[in-house]
C-alpha cells in the first residue's frame, strides 16, 4: 500500500468515524430547544428549588449539595434558545429566550439574596464561594466546549446523559446564589466576580449553539442581507472580546500567584532555620508573604542573607513581611504556646517519616522471611536453589505483592 493510498484509507475511515449527519435530527432538536426555554409551570418550581439547593451547599460548604443544584436548575434552556435564535435569524425567538433568561437570573438572585440575609450560618473558609468569584480563561474553554457537547446531544437522535455531564461543567446556578451571597454582605468582589463567571458561562454556551447550528445546517426562518449578516458577525465578535479579556488577565495572575506560593513553600522548606530562630509559620496573600519568625531577634546581617536566599528563590524583598516573635519578650504561657506549636509541626514532620520507615521495614522483614522460606522448602525438595535464584524469587513475589496493595 503505497503513502497515497494509505492517506485515502485513512481519511475514509476518519470521516466514517466522526460523521455525525446520520444520528442528529435537527428539526426535533429545534422544537425541544423551543420547549425548554419558557419560565412557567415546572420550570418556576424547579428554578425555585434549585436555588435553595445551591443556596444551601454554598453556605455548608458541600459539593455534593452544589452539583445536585446544577443538575437541577433549568437555566441551560433559554441560554441555548439564544445561541439557537441567533444561528437561526429568528428574532421573536431570540426576545422570548432573551426575556425568559432574564427573569430566571432576576428570581435567582432575589431567592439567593434573601438566602443568605436571613441564615444564621458564617463560614469561616467559604471555599465554594471564593472558587467562584476569580473566573479565567480556564472557565471560558469549560463553558464553550461543555455549550458544543451540549447542543450536540440535543441534536442526537438517541439522548443520553450527557447534558447532566454539561449541567455540572458548566455550573450556571452556583455563580448566581454567589451573587446573590454577594449582595446580601454588600461584597461586590464576591458579586461581581460571580456575576462575571456567570456570563462567561452564558455567552460561550450560547456561541457553542450558535457555532453547532450553522453547522448542522438548523432551518433558518429568515434570511439575512449581507449587510446584516456582517453586523450580526461583528456584534458576536466584539460581545466574545469583552467577556473574554479580563478572562486572560486573570488566568495570568492566578499562574502568578500559583508560581509565588510554589516558590515560597520550596524556600521554606529549605530555610527553616534563620541563625537562631525558626520559621514556625507563613502566609501568603496577593503575593505578599508574611513570615512568622520564634527566637532570637535577626540582626541586620542575617536579614540581609534571609532575603538574599528568598531572591534566589524569586521572592523580592518588598514582597516580605518578617514578624519576630522574640521568645525573650513574651510571658511563659505564650512562650509554652509558640514552643508547643514548633514541636508539633516538627513532630508531625517525623511522625510522617517514621510511617514511612516502619512500613519500609515491615516490608523488608516480610521479603526476608518468604526468601529464607523458599530457601528451606527448595532443600527439603532436594533442589536448593542457587543464591541469584532464590534472590529472584523472593524479590519477585513480594515486588508482585507491594505493587497489588
Amino acid at each position: 500500500m503505497n503513502n497515497d493510498s494509505f492517506w485515502n484509507y485513512f481519511k475514509r475511515w476518519f470521516k466514517g468515524i466522526t460523521s455525525i449527519s446520520a444520528e442528529v435530527d435537527t428539526e426535533d432538536a429545534a422544537a425541544r430547544i423551543k420547549s425548554a426555554i419558557w419560565f412557567r409551570g415546572p420550570n418556576v418550581w424547579i428554578l425555585a428549588f434549585s436555588i435553595i439547593i445551591a443556596s444551601v451547599g454554598l453556605n455548608v460548604n458541600s459539593t455534593a449539595v452544589i452539583i445536585g443544584a446544577m443538575l437541577v436548575s433549568p437555566l441551560m434552556g433559554p441560554i441555548i434558545g439564544v445561541g439557537m435564535s441567533l444561528g437561526t435569524n429568528d428574532l421573536d425567538l431570540l426576545r422570548s429566550a432573551a426575556r425568559n433568561l432574564l427573569i430566571m437570573v432576576g428570581v435567582s438572585l432575589v431567592a439567593s439574596t434573601l438566602y443568605f440575609m436571613i441564615s444564621p450560618l458564617s463560614l469561616v473558609n467559604p471555599t465554594e464561594l471564593e472558587a467562584r468569584t476569580s473566573p479565567t480563561i480556564y472557565d471560558v474553554l469549560i463553558a464553550l466546549f461543555g455549550g458544543l457537547a451540549g447542543i450536540l446531544e440535543n441534536c442526537r437522535k438517541e439522548r443520553g446523559t450527557v447534558l447532566s455531564g454539561v449541567a455540572i461543567a458548566t455550573a450556571l446556578m452556583p455563580p448566581l446564589c454567589t451573587a446573590g451571597y454577594g449582595l446580601a454582605h454588600l461584597n461586590m468582589h464576591f458579586f461581581l466576580g460571580a456575576l462575571y463567571l456567570f456570563v462567561i458561562n452564558s455567552v460561550f454556551i450560547a456561541l457553542a449553539t450558535y457555532l453547532m447550528v450553522k453547522y448542522l445546517r438548523f432551518r433558518t426562518v429568515q434570511s439575512l442581507s449581507p449587510e446584516s449578516a456582517i453586523r450580526q458577525r461583528r456584534v458576536i465578535s466584539l460581545v466574545l472580546l469583552i467577556v473574554i479579556v479580563p478572562s486572560i488577565f486573570s488566568a495570568v495572575n492566578a499562574v502568578v500567584e500559583n508560581n509565588f506560593e510554589r516558590n515560597v513553600r520550596t524556600f521554606v522548606e529549605g530555610n527553616r532555620l534563620v541563625g537562631r530562630s525558626y520559621i514556625y509559620d507563613y502566609k501568603v496573600k496577593n503575593r505578599h508573604v508574611d513570615f512568622s519568625i520564634a527566637g532570637e531577634p535577626l540582626t541586620d546581617s542575617l536579614k540581609a542573607d534571609f532575603y538574599a536566599r528568598a531572591a534566589a528563590h524569586k521572592i523580592k524583598e518588598n514582597r516580605i513581611k518578617l514578624s519576630e516573635h522574640l521568645i525573650g519578650g513574651y510571658s511563659q504561657e505564650e512562650m509554652n504556646g509558640l514552643i508547643d506549636d514548633i514541636y508539633t509541626r516538627t513532630e508531625a514532620d517525623l511522625a510522617e517519616t517514621g510511617s514511612l520507615v516502619y512500613a519500609l521495614q515491615a516490608r523488608v522483614d516480610e521479603l526476608s522471611y518468604r526468601l529464607d522460606s523458599l530457601s528451606r522448602a527448595s532443600k527439603e525438595a532436594g533442589e536448593p536453589l542457587t543464591e541469584d535464584e532464590a534472590s529472584e524469587e523472593g524479590t519477585g513475589n513480594g515486588a508482585e505483592e507491594f505493587g497489588g496493595e
